[in-house]
């Protein structure tokens, strides 16, 4: 199919799914619950800080939608992985095992301990760490020393592992916490992007120590800003819930604290909004599905142009839909095509050991991660009001 052609069936189909708006925006939030209800009565609490009601209730939503047993609520997704990695071990000078292919929040959070990030490929089917190269790089360069696993190449200790789940799609996460716990490396996943995907049955964060959760403006729920932790594990979440007020100890009204504390619980008028979300949060994933499935059909019949599904043991909430093209060139044109004509697309990220603070950093082969930045495009993935509301 030429390629203008091409273009013009993918622009008017995509107008067809979002009708009656000149422009198209890649994801954009919906508000048509309780938001407003929530916020104003959180505001009429005069509780709007980090101290209120709906802080503890979105905490428990968290557990009731994951599954864990523990959710901490943090003021973004990025303070969610910080606190994550500090509260499972990771100290300055050693290694975290990420995947190339990410948004810069995953390599941005190491860095701020002051541990290293090892850049590994992706899965050509998931978009996720590639629990094959994961296993074959530790077989390389992995050494266990008294239940400690040090890069032979470094002399680091590799402390934790954190893959993320891809625009909501799960990675094979279960391998990787096998390997993670074969080598008695702690498993942190960046579940950011997944809120209400399943791998397996299994609600995504949930096979590691921790999973970190984004609640920022452009995902399936928001509050504007907004991040959370979840755990099995009682004494971390402790600790964690500690450490993000500040590592105030209790008392009626002295100031003491115990550890170097950090101001990230999340506020309450955020969290009244969150409520608001998560209470929609199943219908918003099958709306979102559903669009999916429309999409995976047109394109089917689109030359050149590979949609990228869920694999069969996954559910997910396709928060972005993503194409493959055919190169980087067609890449190009289809961006300009689609941006000129009022539909929103995007590429993938640049890879991480590209950019200047992260090129002295240790990566293994990455064949995938390239072939995925030259062709992959994110599409319009908003829930579709007209549809089912």
């Amino acid at each position: 199919m030429e390629q203008n052609s091409r273009h013009s069936r993918i622009i008017s189909f995509i107008k067809s799914q979002f009708p009656n708006q000149d422009f198209i925006p890649l994801h954009e939030p919906r508000f048509i619950g309780n938001e407003k209800k929530y916020v104003a009565d959180a505001i009429d609490s005069t509780f709007v800080s980090s101290v209120g009601a709906y802080v503890n209730r979105f905490e428990e939503m968290m557990q009731e939608i994951t599954g864990a047993n523990y959710a901490i609520a943090t003021v973004n997704g990025t303070a969610a992985l910080h606190m994550a990695l500090i509260v499972a071990g990771v100290k300055q000078g050693e290694e975290v095992l990420a995947q190339d292919l990410t948004f810069i929040a995953t390599a941005n959070a190491i860095s701020y301990i002051g541990a290293i990030p090892v850049f590994l490929d992706i899965d050509r089917k998931t978009l996720g760490l590639s629990a094959e190269k994961l296993e074959a790089f530790l077989l390389k360069y992995g050494r266990n020393e008294n239940g400690v696993t040090i890069n032979t190449k470094t002399g680091n200790r590799i402390a934790a592992c954190v893959p993320m789940h891809t625009f909501g799609f799960p990675c094979e996460i279960d391998r990787i916490a096998a390997i993670c716990e074969n080598w008695n490396i702690a498993l942190v996943e960046d579940a950011a992007e997944s809120l209400g995907s399943y791998y397996k049955g299994k609600h995504t964060g949930n096979f590691g120590l921790l999973g970190t959760f984004s609640f920022n403006g452009n995902k399936t729920v928001t509050c504007g800003g907004g991040g959370a932790i979840v755990t099995d594990d009682e004494r971390i979440a402790k600790l964690a819930k500690h450490l993000t007020t500040q590592a105030k100890m209790p008392h009626a009204w002295e100031f003491n604290h115990d550890h170097i504390g950090y101001n990230y619980r999340m506020p309450n008028l955020n969290a009244a909004l969150a409520c608001a979300q998560l209470e929609q949060l199943g219908a918003f994933v099958e709306n979102k599905r559903a669009l999916a499935e429309s999409y995976k059909n047109f394109f089917e019949g689109i030359e050149g142009v590979e949609f990228v599904s869920e694999e069969p043991d996954a559910k997910a909430n396709y928060w972005l839909n993503a194409l493959l093209l055919e190169d980087k060139e067609a890449r190009e044109a289809f961006l300009a095509d689609l941006n000129g004509n009022g539909v929103m697309t995007r590429p993938v990220w640049t890879l991480m050991h590209k950019l200047p603070m992260f090129q002295n950093c240790l990566h293994d082969d990455l064949t995938v991660s390239k072939w995925v930045e030259e062709r992959l495009v994110n599409i319009p993935s908003s829930v579709r009001i007209s549809r089912e509301f």
